[in-house]
């Protein structure tokens, strides 16, 4: 294959690598292999007028034309001529398809449908900037910039996807690139004829003389080894930057829908500060609403529900979002047998309060709101697009006041099949004692409905758990099973506990996020603050639909469905605005004091939020896995260090407290290829210590000490009766030493850390390999001929 056939072969093969970033992106993708066929042709087409040999520009004429003919073909034919040949409409047609695509990219979430659009212009962007790389790497001999158009390629897939393109996507797009410097070095380097080794080295295997065939040239090896570590090193150092502690292993960024309809919403587990905003040394205002609510007691507003319980957290799941409609859908299982009295809220968000998600009572029936802001039907959320937040918000939200009694509760039928398989899923690993905790608090009870209320009456009163804001949060299972045992925790444990057990037992369960009623002012409003923050179960009935309960003790209000008598609501006072007032706060809500040391520990100056990204893993990884994942660090961290601790170990093996005269000429022939003098083996002792000196430029003693060791290694060598020198070892400490004082500190540094005679590391295991496999290929052969004769016996 001749060194352009390569190249080219490389350069289309780097764009295809650097664009397996943009896969995720959409699906289904079928579109890479579109765009690998026409990156083909515009390849070939390429190497052929090479071959003419036309002028660089023609060349990439004609690739471009060719590029054209084929996207005509596959996304414009039936406006072409012939199927093949572009004309005006053809133009026209592809200008609405990237319209069309344009629109479709703000329109969907990741990953987006493969549309006509969105197919056009990846295949088309992909093909331009293989036509580039081509052109720069194989049509100009300049494969170094070409890497800028496969960054672009990369980037943008990184950018598309908030960041988080794959460890993977990024090692592909970086093998890709030093695929193609490496074939452009080889191309390079052969033409400068043929490459010469030089004297065998002692203790490595075969002839070290290559003629044209056999190993890779030295340059092409040193290429590779170096393009390994910049990518290992790219790969493992963001584990050891506290500041880079995601590095390229982060996961994918949340996907938000556009201002058209479709797409998706992937909500991450939404209680990274949660029990930062309960510690907060003062109660900041983040909300303040009116409403004609006769009673607030129960008016949780409510910003985002976590159906997905994996047994490390509690998250949302990954939802259709739609543009919010002028009246949201009737709530799932409420029937209208059910008394529901609708209310009206005004709410006006704090300066200070950004959030993504909406803060509202729950069931809303309508939401008037300008903004960007996008409906997620499955838990009826309200979520911001294109980073748009609750920050200074004003809305007007209709919700309904469900009051279901507690004999429709406990007559409710089984909940639809679909739901309850999607919502009673608990993991395996759930320790056995949660349900068995579950089965006996609720022994005894004749319905779903009993158990839920035996559930929330033993956490918020029989069970004597104890509500503290200090206790670590944590999600998962073993966190569960700790904190029935503890008895201590906050909102997060109570719900999410209460949550699973509800699961455990067949009830369909989830947990809300959002704040508590708050606290009625004397003008009527009411103020929600940061340590309103609050987190409780949702259990659904069929009939009655989603329902809360409150598990959390000197929290929240109970609901009234679930106690012989009404409470009388002392978490907040009723709100009770008069007739002719109006719903609108009189006053915007106040402005958050200055920052303070604690805050910025905490992470609050920025934008407040109730809730923000992040999942819980029980309260913390165990001892094992820390001790686990720190030795899986430190071995990857140390792999460039073998190299030195191998050298050192070989070296203090060789200078003994009985070092012979061999092991010392060996370990100072090592310290001179160390420090850039190879070996050669074909000179005596005598001739290779005055070209160690020479090479070496060394002076003084250790000049004379390398002499000295190899008289001492003729006479072992040559005499009948060699006389024991006293004190070699001190000899290679004088040699190592002069070296070292003759040398420069980038030399110094490379005998340390990457030795060159390391390589004698890899001749070794080399040898015990052929050797290894010629023994048992020899037994084989044994084998084989002593049942070839038996059988052949046998016969006769």
């Amino acid at each position: 294959m001749s060194g352009r056939t390569r190249l080219t072969l490389a350069s289309w093969g780097a764009t295809l690598m650097a664009a397996g970033a943009l896969l995720p992106l959409v699906k289904p993708a079928t579109w890479i292999f579109t765009a690998a066929f026409v990156l083909a042709l515009v390849s070939g087409v390429g190497m052929l007028t090479r071959r003419v040999p036309l002028a660089r520009p023609l060349t990439l004429l004609a690739q471009a034309v060719t590029a054209l003919l084929a996207l005509t073909l596959f996304f414009a034919r039936e406006q072409a001529l012939l199927w093949i040949v572009p004309g005006p409409e053809v133009f026209t047609h592809a200008a609405e398809l990237f319209r069309a695509g344009a629109a479709d990219v703000g329109r969907y979430a990741i990953p987006a449908p493969d549309t006509e659009g969105i197919r056009l212009m990846l295949v088309g962007g992909v093909v331009a900037i293989g036509l580039l790389v081509d052109g720069l790497a194989v049509t100009f001999r300049k494969a170094a910039p070409a890497g800028l158009p496969l960054l672009a390629l990369y980037s943008v897939a990184a950018g598309l996807s908030g960041g988080g393109a794959g460890w993977l996507w990024f090692l592909l797009a970086a093998s890709g690139y030093l695929l193609l410097l490496l074939a452009e070095g080889r191309d390079r380097l052969s033409q400068w004829g043929r490459v010469f080794g030089g004297a065998q080295r002692s203790g490595r295997p075969g002839s070290s003389v290559a003629a044209g065939g056999g190993p890779a040239f030295a340059p092409a090896r040193t290429g590779r080894r170096i393009g390994a570590v910049a990518m290992g090193v790219a790969l493992v150092v963001p584990f050891a930057l506290p500041g880079f502690s995601g590095g390229l292993f982060g996961g994918g960024g949340e996907g938000s829908g556009g201002s058209g309809k479709g797409g998706t919403i992937s909500a991450v587990n939404p209680l990274v500060s949660l029990q930062n905003n309960l510690r907060q040394p003062e109660d900041r205002e983040v909300l303040r609403y009116r409403t004609n609510a006769r009673d607030t007691s129960g008016m949780y507003l409510r910003l985002v529900a976590l159906d997905q319980f994996d047994g490390t957290s509690w998250k949302s799941s990954v939802r259709p979002i739609e543009d919010v409609p002028q009246r949201l859908p009737w709530p799932d299982g409420l029937s209208q047998s059910v008394r529901v009295t609708e209310v009206t809220s005004n709410f006006v968000a704090s300066d200070a309060y950004e959030q993504k998600w909406l803060p509202m009572p729950y069931p809303a029936a309508r939401v008037d709101i300008g903004g960007r802001w996008r409906y997620e039907p499955a838990g009826r959320m309200l979520v911001g697009d294109d980073k748009q937040t609750t920050r200074g918000a004003r809305y007007q939200v209709a919700s309904l006041e469900v009051q279901p009694t507690a004999e429709q509760l406990a007559g409710a039928l089984p909940a639809p099949e679909k739901l309850r398989r999607e919502y009673t899923k608990v993991p395996a690993s759930l320790p056995a004692d949660v349900r068995a905790t579950a089965l006996t608090v609720t022994k005894g009870a004749r319905n779903d409905y009993e158990r839920a209320v035996r559930l929330q009456d033993w956490f918020a009163q029989d069970g004597g758990f104890r509500y503290d804001v200090d206790v670590e949060s944590g999600t998962g299972t073993q966190a569960i099973s700790r904190f029935l045992k503890d008895k201590e925790g906050f909102c997060v444990h109570f719900s999410f506990s209460m949550a699973a057990m509800a699961r455990s037992l067949g009830i369909p369960a989830r947990v809300a996020v959002g704040f508590m009623p708050g606290t009625t002012q004397t003008d009527g409003s009411v103020s929600v603050g940061i340590r309103d923050a609050h987190a409780w179960p949702e259990l659904y009935f069929e009939g009655a639909g989603w329902t809360r309960f409150e598990p959390t003790p000197s929290r929240g209000s109970t609901p009234s469905y679930t106690r012989e008598n009404t409470p009388s609501g002392t978490a907040t006072g009723p709100a009770q605005p008069q007739q002719s007032s109006s719903a609108q706060p009189s006053a915007a809500p106040t402005s958050p004091e200055s920052c303070t040391p604690q805050m910025k520990k905490l992470g609050d100056c920025g934008p407040d939020a109730a809730t923000a990204g992040a999942s819980g893993d029980g309260s913390g990884p165990d001892l094992r896995t820390v001790l686990l994942l720190s030795l899986a660090a430190l071995l990857l961290l140390s792999l460039p260090l073998l190299p030195l601790l191998w050298r050192t170990r070989v070296r203090a093996r060789r200078l003994g407290p009985d070092a012979a005269a061999l092991p010392v000429w060996q370990e100072i022939n090592d310290t001179a290829w160390d420090h850039g003098v190879e070996p050669d083996d074909s000179l005596t002792p005598r001739k290779s210590a005055a070209r160690i000196v020479r090479l070496g430029e060394l002076r003084g003693e250790s000049a004379d000490a390398v002499h000295r060791v190899a008289r001492a290694v003729e006479e072992v060598l040559y005499a009948p009766r060699p006389q024991p020198v006293a004190d070699l070892a001190s000899e290679a400490a004088r040699v190592r030493a002069g070296f070292h004082a003759a040398a420069d500190r980038r030399t110094r540094l490379r005998a340390l850390l990457a030795p060159r005679s390391a390589a004698r590391l890899r001749w070794a295991a080399s040898a015990r390999w052929s050797s290894w496999t010629a023994h048992w290929s020899n037994r084989r052969h044994a084998a084989t001929s002593r049942a070839t004769s038996f059988l052949r016996r046998e016969a006769g």
